[in-house]
């Protein structure tokens, strides 16, 4: 679908204290140490991992996304370590609309250290900047009111609650939905944008 171009190469991106950058098998430690944890998967689609080899089953997901050209996402470098921390990219992308969605899961010992703002942020320059997207959205359960914070650090507007929109762990949830526009970003042109 995307093969000819590549549209989502998922170029390192570099800001102050991260690296996102394409995941490789020898993440495969790493993701399993944060995203074994039941805190951290509670808010997201997928299920605590179980095991390092299901984490090496979503790292040969990924890397096939990226020789495709498909939506996929960054592995969370934190440069202090060395290691990865968590995931951000895209869920989902229009391309007659020019719009995608971005998803994002960190470890849970790097919470409140306004990491996935960065992160965020930086995905976010990049939306407009290298992929000239229209629409950047993001959604997050009610019951998940940090996530929510995150995207309004961002620039995001909060759009409304879509009721019941998701299925996960068995139950349906509400979720809340952001976005920013173009126009929006090119209002909050400046440092705080682009790390």
């Amino acid at each position: 679908m995307y093969a000819g171009d590549l549209f989502f190469a998922m170029q390192p991106i570099e800001t102050k204290r991260l690296i996102l950058r394409r995941l490789e098998m020898s993440d495969a430690q790493d993701l399993f140490a944060y995203g074994q944890d039941p805190e951290v998967a509670r808010h997201v689609l997928w299920e605590a991992y179980q095991s390092v080899s299901e984490c090496r089953s979503y790292i040969r997901t990924m890397q096939r996304r990226y020789r495709t050209g498909e939506p996929s996402s960054w592995g969370i470098v934190l440069k202090e370590s060395g290691r990865i921390i968590g995931t951000i990219g895209y869920m989902w992308y229009q391309e007659e609309h020019s719009s995608a969605e971005v998803g994002y899961s960190l470890a849970r010992g790097q919470w409140n250290r306004g990491l996935m703002t960065e992160a965020l942020r930086a995905v976010i320059a990049h939306s407009f900047e290298v992929l000239h997207l229209n629409r950047v959205e993001a959604q997050h359960e009610l019951t998940n009111p940090a996530s929510g914070r995150v995207m309004q650090k961002c620039g995001m507007q909060y759009e409304g609650r879509l009721r019941q929109r998701l299925r996960n762990k068995g139950h349906y949830v509400d979720v809340a939905l952001y976005a920013i526009l173009r126009d929006d970003y090119a209002a909050r042109s400046g440092p705080e944008m682009t790390d």
